[in-house]
């Protein structure tokens, strides 16, 4: 499951033309202080709505949401229904792999990854639908064959009694491709001021020691399609050159940084460098020069060092925590794993 990890974790989007609708489950066994049955919706990578076991409905999380519940709201009805159904079902399905895994106690977890991606410029759709339990790749729903894939040989079960289900593989691919895109394009459509704004973010450069390497660090920029790198001459440099991940901030827009290793660089060639921030869509680019001026350290005076930065990064996983427990399921799997 590290791949899907991986995208729990940092809930990357695609492009600029590409909007995505994706429904996380998570069913927890043996987690104290924590519910057994947690959901979210993303659109777009934003979360859109929230479920768990606790709270036992469905709840809408933006305001363009609630206007489309407003509008219709027999969507919400349904979503709290799946919720409740899921929650039974993934119950049961924890219960039959710790079974046959033969687990008697500890923490486990079974997550569930679906949904669909629509390009608005070419109209290609696609669809997915995967498992992992115990932060590993348990089985996947391949469109293109009708069949389900099963990495680990425990899931080989699953995996034979669900191919035999062709009624129910017939009714996925219809799903991943007609109904999730169609719902996608109307949630699109109520969020569209939202989704698919364009904002800017600030550059700073930052570094902790005066040995550290000088981090490039842009915050406030949506949506996600962006890049930061770092050049010479005008040449982008890969070599002594370190990307960190797009996160996202407590407001919904993004931060990135990107670190260049100076230790090679005499002083006299700092001005051949600078940083440059480009996102899609956004003809200028915005070019910070290296300069140690400009530099925000954190020796010498306590509150040199912008707070921004790690604020933003512990809110950042705090609301990406969201990924990885997620709900609000578009429909009820009455399969038993």
């Amino acid at each position: 499951m590290r791949r899907l990890l991986v995208l729990l974790l940092f809930c990357q989007v695609a492009s600029a033309v590409k909007h995505s609708l994706k429904y996380f489950l998570t069913a927890t066994s043996g987690v104290p202080d924590f519910p057994e049955f947690v959901g979210a919706a993303m659109v777009n990578e934003v979360q859109v709505g929230y479920c768990d076991s606790n709270i036992k409905t469905a709840e809408p999380k933006q305001d363009w949401m609630k206007k489309l519940i407003k509008d219709d709201p027999q969507h919400l009805d349904w979503y709290a229904l799946k919720c409740s159904g899921n929650q039974q079902v993934f119950r049961a399905n924890i219960d039959s792999l710790k079974q046959r895994l033969n687990q008697t106690g500890g923490a486990h977890i079974l997550q569930r990854m679906n949904g669909c991606e629509w390009d608005d410029e070419t109209g290609e759709v696609t669809g997915f639908n995967q498992y992992g339990y115990d932060g590993e790749d348990f089985i996947a729903l391949d469109l293109q064959t009708l069949t389900w894939t099963a990495p680990k040989p425990q899931a080989f079960i699953t995996k034979l009694r669900w191919d035999a289900e062709k009624a129910r593989l017939e009714y996925n691919k219809n799903y991943y491709i007609h109904k999730c895109p169609d719902w996608l394009k109307k949630y699109v459509h109520y969020g569209r001021s939202f989704l698919q704004r364009t904002e800017l973010p600030s550059v700073s450069l930052l570094q902790k020691t005066p040995s550290s390497p000088v981090s490039c660090h842009a915050t406030g920029f949506y949506p996600d399609s962006a890049t930061l790198i770092w050049r010479k001459d005008g040449e982008e440099l890969h070599e002594n050159v370190e990307h960190g991940e797009i996160l996202l901030n407590h407001d919904g827009s993004f931060q990135m940084s990107v670190d260049l290793n100076l230790s090679s660089v005499t002083p006299e060639d700092w001005r051949r460098y600078d940083c440059v921030f480009q996102l899609s869509g956004v003809k200028n680019d915005i070019v910070i020069k290296l300069d140690k001026a400009e530099i925000r350290t954190n020796w010498g005076s306590p509150s040199g060092f912008p707070a921004g930065p790690v604020i933003g990064g512990i809110v950042a996983v705090l609301i990406l925590s969201v990924c990885l427990i997620g709900l609000l399921m578009w429909r009820r799997n009455n399969n038993v794993i």
